[in-house]
C-alpha cells in the first residue's frame, strides 16, 4: 500500500497545512468538508504538492523535515 505526505493550501487563511494518508482524495474531502478541527477555518483548501512513499514510517518522517523545515522553506528548495 502507497502512503503520501502532502502540502495544502488554504487562500483564505494564506497558509499552508502538512499531513499524511493513505487515500488522498479522501483525505482533501475530509478536510474541505469542516470534519476536522484544525483546518475547518480554512476551507477551500487546495493541494499545493504531494510525495509518494512506500511506507507509513517513511510519509511521517516526510511529513516532520516539511514542517521542522517550514512549507515556504521547503518548497523553495525543491
Amino acid at each position: 500500500m502507497q502512503y503520501y505526505t502532502y502540502i495544502l493550501y488554504s487562500k483564505k487563511l494564506n497558509k499552508y497545512y502538512t499531513g499524511s494518508t493513505q487515500n488522498l482524495s479522501n483525505r482533501l474531502g475530509e478536510h474541505n468538508s469542516g470534519e476536522d478541527k484544525f483546518t475547518k477555518a480554512g476551507v477551500p483548501w487546495e493541494m499545493v504538492k504531494s510525495f509518494a512513499v512506500n511506507t507509513r514510517a517513511e510519509a511521517v518522517k516526510l511529513e516532520n523535515k516539511i514542517k521542522n523545515r517550514g512549507v515556504k522553506r521547503f518548497l523553495n528548495t525543491r
